[in-house]
């Protein structure tokens, strides 16, 4: 799922060749973002296209050779002179008078030669790591030739057009670690090598032939030829083309130089907050906007708080409502926002609750999930690598409203992006930070073998060296939970235990249910007031907000005659959840289908069973209210499989069912008709969560 999707789109010829390009958004200077050296198509700007397109009209093109443009064949069609051409083409096909130019390494040959040539269409540059020839290359790259055969295979001997028809892929993944050199690139080396797959070695081997052809002599005239305002970006740990290239240009265009320390080939892929802002910074000096400022003293200011709550499904909005209402006991005078998606919106409206209206350009986290799923299968840890857009552009609406806010506190409930993105640019938190989760550590699930384990310990070794180096960052670590409830993993090899690390670093709130248990313990009236006689047995079928839980609702639904052939008078109450139509779901008799059901933790409390997911939140209020349940987590999802699983464990709650043993109708009813109005001996819930972990955030105001 892309963070946002092109509002136009359109294809353009220029000799038969076809070029694909796509627009988004509105506001001057319009962004053209220009395709860099065939091997990556257009995507490759994903971490900045949904950001900048809120404030610009953003253009982007595949270059010949990628994406959804076509693939000449013969080192003729891919000349600089070629690629600048196809740039001004998109240009006039997109209706654009003028763009500041944005590119990433060979991009800013065109980019340069089109503001040289063209300088009433090019109102300013922004050059990213630019491969241009202006000083000598890294020396070992030009040890051996690129068309002739070499024996060596070994480091930079792999960039050789023999080596690429027999070994591309390998090839592909060097090249990709020496774009990126800082440690945890494993996604960006990953999308990489996946869009280098694409052009294959043939084409590839075409464009390295053209762009070779560009002198020295030449291009240092075209460079003094730039009239319009130029930014240069360039790590100074680039393994591809050395920063003494990047501070040339800057020299010899009157440009100014931004060096990224530790930074490699690929600032916008490694570090895309850095690299909008700076552009966003360029764009604003290149075309200022008139704007209407008020600045409150701060004596003046209101207490106010943003509240962030994790989309993922409904589990943590009920849970953080209830710490909200906890925080304005110990301040009655805090004004609380909500920066929320759906579903949790719903629940957020339902109880009078103000949802900031930057809300209304997050990309929906929920829904990219729903996507992921296939068949109750949900590869959680994967599903949030491939989120990586969604989580840039989501952090970047956050970062302007707490830009443009005077905001004292945030409470960040398993804000994945807030808090990575703030660890990754200590710089941007200018508030007291709240942290709160319900689990720690990435795990891999076994037929992910060596390499998912290398993954999830790489992802968490990141977090405990974020964490190391910037204490300061969150002002309050909340574990919403008990010790017992870690589970007794370690974080990878050579990395410390789960829980011994948690202990170290959080404080424990216990759990949060968001409601109190002895308010529904009259069973006989709760079940009157919701509709339920006394002589039905009543199994409710739940699989919370995010849309994944559909073919498990079709499972249990399939095994209704079966259960009402054993159970007598059994009532089933399907809960789809705010994201799954019930008109999509199988008729039977005997069962009522609801979408989204508010409080719908008393009609768990009420029923005889419930048949859930593996999903915290309703299995703890089922264990709460002490009732019945059957969960069945979601297969290659490790929260389910793994954190939540020992958490149920440890309260003896619920029977585990995976979704395999559940293929059979008569074998899900008998399991069905053993657990309903089951005597149950769970361990007790403490109901003081929220008011410990609203004590504790309190302290922060």
């Amino acid at each position: 799922m892309r963070a946002r999707e092109p509002e136009g789109s359109g294809r353009v010829e220029r000799d038969g060749i076809g070029v694909h390009w796509e627009r988004w958004g509105d506001g001057e200077p319009t962004l053209l973002l220009l395709p860099t050296w065939s091997i990556v198509p257009s995507r490759h700007w994903k971490l900045q296209i949904p950001y900048l397109a809120r404030h610009h009209r953003t253009v982007t093109f595949d270059g010949r050779g990628s994406g959804r443009s076509d693939r000449p064949i013969g080192a003729d069609h891919y000349t600089l002179e070629q690629f600048t051409a196809d740039a001004l083409a998109v240009l006039d096909a997109s209706d654009t008078g003028r763009a500041v130019l944005c590119g990433l390494s060979c991009a800013n040959l065109w980019g340069i030669q089109l503001a040289a040539d063209h300088p009433d269409r090019v109102c300013g540059l922004v050059a990213i790591a630019p491969s241009v020839p202006l000083v000598p290359g890294h020396p070992e790259r030009g040890v051996y030739p690129f068309d002739e055969p070499v024996e060596a295979t070994e480091g930079w001997a792999k960039y050789n057009a023999g080596y690429w028809q027999r070994e591309y892929r390998d090839f592909l993944e060097y090249f990709a670690g020496r774009m990126f050199t800082e440690p945890h690139s494993t996604k960006q080396i990953e999308d990489f090598v996946d869009w280098g797959l694409e052009i294959g070695p043939s084409r590839l081997a075409d464009t390295d032939r053209a762009l070779t052809a560009c002198g020295r002599e030449s291009f240092v005239a075209v460079c003094e030829r730039v009239r319009c305002p130029v930014l240069v970006i360039h790590g100074d740990e680039d393994a591809i083309r050395p920063h003494a290239a990047g501070a040339a240009l800057a020299a010899v265009t009157g440009g100014s130089l931004v060096t990224v320390e530790g930074g490699g080939h690929g600032p916008p892929m490694r570090d895309p907050v850095f690299v909008n802002r700076l552009i966003e910074e360029f764009a604003q000096m290149i075309h200022p906007t008139a704007q209407t400022r008020t600045w409150v003293r701060a004596a003046r200011r209101p207490k106010r708080a943003l509240y962030l709550s994790s989309p993922i499904g409904l589990g943590h909005a009920l849970r953080d409502v209830a710490i909200a209402a906890e925080l304005r006991r110990h301040h009655p005078d805090l004004q609380i926002d909500w920066l929320a998606q759906h579903p949790v919106t719903e629940v957020l409206a339902g109880r009078g609750e103000n949802v900031h209206p930057a809300s209304a350009w997050l990309a929906n986290e929920s829904a990219h999930f729903t996507d992921e799923c296939d068949e109750h299968d949900l590869h959680a840890f994967q599903a949030i690598r491939r989120m990586d857009e969604i989580l840039v552009n989501n952090f970047m609406v956050f970062n302007d409203v707490v830009t443009e806010g005077h905001y004292d506190l945030v409470v960040a409930d398993e804000a994945w992006d807030v808090d990575y993105f703030l660890h990754e640019n200590p710089e941007l938190k200018h508030f007291q930070f709240a942290w709160m989760t319900d689990f720690v550590g990435w795990l891999p699930m076994p037929d992910g073998g060596a390499e998912e384990t290398a993954l999830t310990a790489d992802y968490n070794a990141e977090m405990i060296e974020q964490r190391a180096r910037y204490r300061r960052l969150r002002d309050r670590s909340i574990f919403v939970g008990d010790p017992d409830d870690i589970v007794p993993d370690a974080f990878g090899p050579d990395l410390p235990g789960i829980r011994e690390w948690t202990e170290d670093n959080f404080e424990f709130s216990g759990y949060v249910t968001g409601f109190e248990p002895a308010d529904m313990a009259d069973r006989e009236a709760l079940r009157a007031e919701l509709g339920y006689r006394p002589d039905e047995r009543v199994c409710v079928v739940t699989v919370g907000g995010s849309g994944v839980g559909g073919d498990l609702l079709r499972r249990v639904i399939e095994a209704v005659p079966a259960t009402r052939r054993i159970v007598d008078d059994v009532r089933f109450v399907v809960v789809a959840g705010p994201r799954i139509d019930p008109r999509t779901l199988p008729r039977r008799k005997g069962v009522s289908y609801h979408r989204y059901v508010p409080q719908l933790y008393r009609h768990l409390a009420a029923c005889d069973l419930a048949v859930v997911q593996g999903g915290l939140t309703t299995c703890m209020e089922l264990t709460a209210n002490r009732r019945p349940f059957v969960y069945v987590p979601l297969r290659h999802h490790f929260e389910q499989n793994f954190h939540v699983h020992h958490r149920l464990q440890r309260y003896r709650a619920g029977r585990r069912v995976d979704y395999d043993e559940a293929v059979d109708p008569d074998g899900l009813a008998k399991v069905i008709s053993d657990e309903i109005g089951r005597a149950v001996d769970y361990l007790p819930v403490d109901t003081a969560g929220a008011a410990r972990a609203a004590a504790s955030i309190a302290e922060l105001v």
